[in-house]
């Protein structure tokens, strides 16, 4: 049995946009469903939908069979958790709240293990090895290991070039709604002011050499972001397409 190969981390690796979906249903159904629909990547989102480590899981699964790769968020940037993601078979991650390069270099160290990290040794008995059935899992899986981490706050911005300095770093994720709170413009991301930080923040990201994303689902501001660079966008948020569908659906038929 081989070790998965990342396509996601090709492609941006690459310089070839990807095109994703941020699943907030919480939902294996749902998620397999979101996996036939031709995103290049899915979001499974652990910090502000109701996902529990086993129900993420289970997400791994339904998608497994298809294209679509998908990435976990979990509820807070720390070791225990990151360890708890990997063991199931996430292969690539967005770390929420990272404001200083100590953050993102302790994210790299519990990505890797001993004696390059600090990733607890036990995948043997978890889906990532296929329990076991993978050989030489730990010497070959952080090849196909993918670390995002989302700058989303002043002290990020404030911190870009020490964090962009940190090895191990695939890419950086730019947190339109959080980014724009803290700078003072809270539900105000389509702000000239935000939209020209950014820009600078996205080309600043990619002329270091990783990856820049976002989430935006206005297509013109995703196109702004790809035209400044960036290559991992979300254009979509599930539940919010659910909600405008059955507000479509029954629009017609209300006085």
């Amino acid at each position: 049995m081989q070790l998965p190969h990342n396509s996601f981390k090709a492609a941006i690796k690459a310089g070839k946009p990807q095109f994703g979906l941020w699943m907030d249903s919480a939902n294996p159904y749902m998620a397999e469903i979101a996996a036939t629909g031709g995103y290049d990547w899915m979001l499974l989102d652990g910090e502000h939908a109701p996902n529990g480590i086993e129900n993420l899981c289970a997400q791994l699964q339904a998608v497994a069979p298809y294209a679509c790769h998908p990435i976990i968020r979990p509820v807070e940037a720390t070791a225990p958790n990151v360890k708890q993601v990997l063991d199931i078979g996430a292969q690539t991650l967005l770390l929420p709240m990272i404001d200083t390069a100590e953050q993102a270099r302790s994210m790299v160290s519990a990505l890797r293990y001993p004696p390059a990290g600090v990733r607890g040794v036990g995948a043997v008995v978890a889906r990532a090895s296929r329990w076991g059935r993978i050989p030489d899992y730990m010497r070959h899986v952080e090849e196909e290991l993918c670390l995002l981490i989302q700058a989303e706050s002043r002290t990020a911005v404030d911190n870009i070039d020490e964090i962009l300095a940190v090895e191990g770093i695939d890419g950086v994720f730019i947190g339109p709604a959080d980014l724009s709170a803290s700078m003072g413009y809270p539900d105000r991301a389509d702000d000239p002011a935000m939209l020209e930080l950014f820009e600078k923040l996205t080309r600043k990201i990619v002329g270091s050499g990783k990856a820049a994303g976002t989430l935006a689902v206005d297509p013109a501001v995703a196109r702004r972001f790809l035209d400044w660079g960036a290559t991992f966008v979300a254009v979509g948020v599930d539940t919010l397409l659910y909600t405008s569908a059955l507000d479509a659906a029954l629009a017609p038929f209300k006085k």
